[in-house]
């Protein structure tokens, strides 16, 4: 069970100490060198601190903590004790959702019951039946709705939310023109496959960027 009082880490924050765990993990399996490996371990606890912008005496000693793994199997064990304080995506209400989207009359809302709160950066699901996609995401204390269409590329390249190379696919947003009567379309290649996006973003900064730029 998760103490909320004690929560300090977001999503984004921990994909970046899981990619510097990855990282000792491959470098224990590959170099014996112990201090070699002692300054590997040194490194990403200084990445993994470095994520955040104020941290507590304990939190840092609590994130420092991979410099005294040993083993593959305490690396698991200290990633497994950080879950306990993930800050989860703020929960949403149906209600809420369509208020982000008041053209969509017939909005089909993704199945809020199964949404992993804690390892989500960004809300996404696709309607099939007109191929939209809807992107929530909680912003300066309000949550920001961008709707488009998407596109398989059929291709694999960077997406530009997590900057993972990726199955593709080109999301095109309307974005309202200098007059009432006119328009412009803005298009990025993202991620197919949204967990995949939300388990490897690690820079909100140009999710955040476009989102602010065809929203409303």
């Amino acid at each position: 069970m998760k103490d909320m009082q004690n929560a300090f880490i977001h999503n984004v924050q921990l994909n970046i100490i899981k990619k510097q765990a990855n990282f000792v993990v491959k470098t224990m399996r590959g170099i014996t060198d112990r201090i070699v490996l002692q300054t590997v371990k040194e490194t990403a606890a200084a990445k993994a601190v470095a994520a955040f912008d104020e941290l507590t005496e304990e939190q840092k000693t609590l994130l420092e903590r991979i410099t005294a793994c040993a083993a593959e199997e305490e690396i698991a064990d200290y990633l497994e004790s950080l879950e306990a304080y993930l800050i989860p995506f703020p929960e949403v209400t149906p209600n809420q959702i369509q208020k982000l989207f008041p053209k969509a009359k017939k909005l089909k809302v993704l199945e809020l019951a199964i949404v992993d709160y804690a390892h989500t950066t960004y809300l996404r699901w696709s309607d099939i039946a007109t191929n939209r996609l809807f992107i929530v995401y909680p912003y300066a204390d309000r949550l920001l709705g961008v709707e488009g269409r998407i596109t398989a590329a059929n291709k694999r390249g960077f997406c530009m939310f997590c900057n993972r190379h990726r199955e593709l696919g080109l999301f095109n947003v309307k974005k309202d023109g200098v007059s009432p009567d006119s328009f412009s379309s803005v298009g990025k290649y993202i991620c197919m496959d949204h967990e995949a996006c939300n388990h490897s973003i690690t820079d909100t900064t140009a999710l955040e960027n476009f989102l602010l730029s065809v929203g409303k």
